[in-house]
């Protein structure tokens, strides 16, 4: 028993806009399940496949009263080509900013709606992740996030020390999942969550129960009566788990 991560979801005041932001950026396409939700993922995939981690973007009445602490930082494959990146971004309505990082060698950006992300210099081991890089959250204990986190899905954890860890798909494909030793975790928060999806025939029910035995704890979002259930990570941060389809 495992869940599978396969989406970051962003709260926004305009889902259709922000999604079409996301997909310009990224080379993907967008599709939607209702009103008021955009869902941005890679040309001609069938959704859920390790090879991505999708972007669900879902309208919120007031998007400014959510703070999550995951971003996304983007790949890039050449000097070059992450200066050209960079410019595509601005001009798509992307803005530089400044949160005190000084002289680095990423980028940092905002989104139309204010959401953080970076847009890496070349790396290495990012080479085959596709456009976005890693997911990341901030937190205050990388190694108990590593072994929650690696517990209640099936990633394997790939690098894990007092500042950082890494995991990625038990598949090795896709982006990585990392969680960032942050002074306060809290200083940057975003409108970016995680959600989690069971297998085929495995039980939501019981995987949220087991996920409690791992120290989740359950979470009101002001969700109301959804097929999927929110709870919270033992650092508290929030994310749902998803109905099978």
């Amino acid at each position: 028993m495992a869940l599978r991560l396969v989406q970051v979801n962003f709260k926004a005041r305009d889902d259709s806009a922000l999604g079409r932001f996301w997909a310009d950026a990224l080379g993907w396409g967008v599709s939607s399940e209702g009103p008021g939700v955009t869902n941005v993922e890679p040309p001609d995939f069938t959704w859920p496949d390790p090879v991505a981690v999708c972007i669900d973007v879902v309208k919120v009445p007031d998007p400014e009263t959510v703070t999550y602490r995951a971003h996304l930082d983007l790949a890039t494959t050449s000097a070059a080509h992450q200066v050209e990146l960079v410019e595509r971004l601005k001009s798509l309505g992307a803005t530089p900013a400044d949160i005190g990082q000084g002289d680095v060698p990423w980028t940092v950006l905002a989104d139309p709606e204010g959401n953080l992300f970076c847009v890496l210099e070349p790396r290495e081991i990012y080479r085959d992740t596709g456009p976005i890089a890693t997911v990341v959250v901030n937190c205050a204990d990388p190694r108990a996030m590593a072994e929650f986190w690696g517990q209640a899905t099936d990633w394997i954890v790939h690098e894990v020390d007092e500042n950082h860890a890494r995991l990625r798909s038990a598949a090795g494909v896709g982006p990585y999942l990392e969680f960032l030793r942050t002074e306060d975790p809290d200083s940057f928060c975003g409108r970016v969550h995680l959600d989690v999806l069971p297998y085929a025939g495995d039980d939501q029910a019981t995987e949220v129960d087991r996920l409690r035995t791992l120290g989740a704890a359950d979470a009101d979002v002001g969700q109301g009566d959804v097929p999927w259930v929110c709870l919270a990570d033992p650092e508290g941060n929030e994310f749902c788990v998803l109905a099978p389809r």
